[in-house]
């Protein structure tokens, strides 16, 4: 990666991502903020189901849009966190961050919450 994108990684927010549409098998691209959390990418929501997550989870390849201090596409692949106290150890930074720290457990329970790699 270049020191653009890097310095970008740690810097931006908002993104946009293209997923592969889980039932159509089109692209969809929409806007969404990511996070880093001691140098590691992720991208969650508010509670409640996402389409873009249901993509993610359906086809985990899709691309990184950078769009804010640099303009760059980056192929990613999405992992999914699902495992309660893996969530807790990533919304415990980042909730706090946001200042939603005293809703964690709904965070916990009902947000998705994607670890971001880059191909």
């Amino acid at each position: 990666m270049t020191p653009e994108i890097t310095a970008a990684l740690e810097s931006d927010r908002t993104i946009d991502i293209t997923t592969t549409g889980r039932k159509s098998g089109e692209p969809r691209r929409l806007e969404i903020w990511f996070h880093n959390v001691d140098g590691h990418i992720f991208i969650t929501g508010m509670p409640g189901r996402r389409s873009w997550y249901a993509n993610l989870l359906a086809t985990p390849e899709f691309t990184f849009h950078l769009k804010e201090s640099v303009q760059a596409d980056l192929s990613a692949i999405g992992t999914a966190i699902t495992v309660p106290a893996e969530k807790r150890a990533v919304f415990e930074l980042l909730l706090d961050r946001l200042g939603y720290a005293d809703r964690i457990e709904t965070w916990v329970a009902d947000s998705p919450l994607i670890e971001v790699t880059f191909a």
